[in-house]
Parts: C-alpha cells; sequence; structure tokens
C-alpha cells in the first residue's frame, strides 16, 4: 500500500507568484491583445486633425459694433442719431462736443479753463492718457480729451466710461463748448 504524502505548501504560493509575474509582464510588455487600436496615433504629427474647443474655433464679436465716444462723434449726424436712441439724443449733444485742432493744444486749453472755472476741482489729471477727473456741482466725473479725423473730441464721461448724465456734467461741458468754440 502506499502511502499518501502531503502536498508541499511552500510550492503553490511560488508557483501563483511566477504565474502573476509572467501575466503582468505580458501585459505590459505592449502585448497586441491588450492595446487598442487608434489610426490617428498611427498618423505623422502634421497628418493628423487639429481638435480644438468649440468656444475657441471663432473669435469673439460680441463687441464688435460698439462705437466708442470718439468714433460717434465723428459719424454723421444721421448715424449718431439713430445709434445713439437707446441714450437719449439729449445725453448725446449735452455731454461731448468737437473742437478743430491737435489733442496736446486742446488737452492744455481745457486744464486752462478747468483751472478758471468757478466750482471746479480738478482732483488729477491724465495727459498721456487726455483725462481730468474732475468734481464740480457735486458730481465726480472724466473730462475726456479724445483725438479724431476732424480735430479733437472734448466729453464728459462718469467712472464707467459711459457718458455722464449728471447737471454738473452737462453744465461744464457746456461751458467749455462755449469757450472753446465747439
Amino acid at each position: 500500500m502506499q502511502q499518501c504524502r502531503p502536498v508541499s505548501t511552500a510550492r503553490a504560493p511560488r508557483a501563483l507568484a511566477i504565474a502573476a509575474l509572467a501575466l503582468a509582464v505580458v501585459a505590459a510588455s505592449g502585448c497586441q491583445m491588450f492595446r487598442g487600436k487608434n489610426d490617428l496615433y498611427a498618423q505623422s504629427p502634421e497628418s493628423r486633425p487639429l481638435e480644438v474647443p468649440p468656444d475657441l474655433d471663432r473669435p469673439d464679436t460680441s463687441g464688435a459694433m460698439a462705437m466708442s465716444p470718439g468714433a460717434q462723434a465723428a459719424a454723421p449726424a444721421s448715424v449718431t442719431r439713430s445709434s445713439m436712441a437707446g441714450q437719449g439724443a439729449a445725453t448725446a449733444n449735452t455731454t461731448g462736443f468737437n473742437v478743430s485742432g491737435e489733442r496736446d493744444v486742446t488737452f492744455t486749453r481745457v486744464g486752462e479753463l478747468l483751472a478758471a472755472t468757478q466750482g471746479v476741482t480738478v482732483v488729477s489729471k491724465a495727459e498721456i492718457l487726455g483725462t481730468y477727473d474732475v468734481d464740480y456741482a457735486g458730481g465726480k466725473f472724466l473730462v475726456r480729451v479724445t483725438p479724431i479725423a476732424s480735430g479733437t473730441y472734448v466729453s464728459a464721461v462718469d467712472p464707467r466710461g459711459l457718458p455722464a448724465s449728471g447737471e454738473g456734467a452737462v453744465r461744464l461741458i457746456a461751458t467749455l463748448k462755449a469757450a472753446l468754440g465747439g
């Protein structure tokens, strides 16, 4: 009679470890069976299609038709009236005017007139930007001097960059217009 010998327990885990190691080596070696096929990556980089996110395939045109106040002043009256319909014609006519001459000369002249006008406090000026920060009749606004094709455009704008609509701004622009001959 044969006696049964117990199977060595040390061989089973070793065999399992070797099998797992062999499977890991085959999987990591790039075997075709484990790799998906994508023809786009097989092509040369120059011939691959360019993928652009949907919002980046066209330029932003949201502000393309907006006109600056200087351009509005240089535009023909019919265009200016139609584009200013939402703001009211009175605001468009009372917060800016055209002056013939160079911007630097007009900027200096506006500064002299602001200093001579009673009740006007020039808080600061930025010659390179063509602006005076002004306090007048309880309002705070900028007097802006902008070059245009036919000379210079002088306007009053609020801190948001919109035409100033306060009574002080309208009065001061009227005073400057009378003095500069705009």
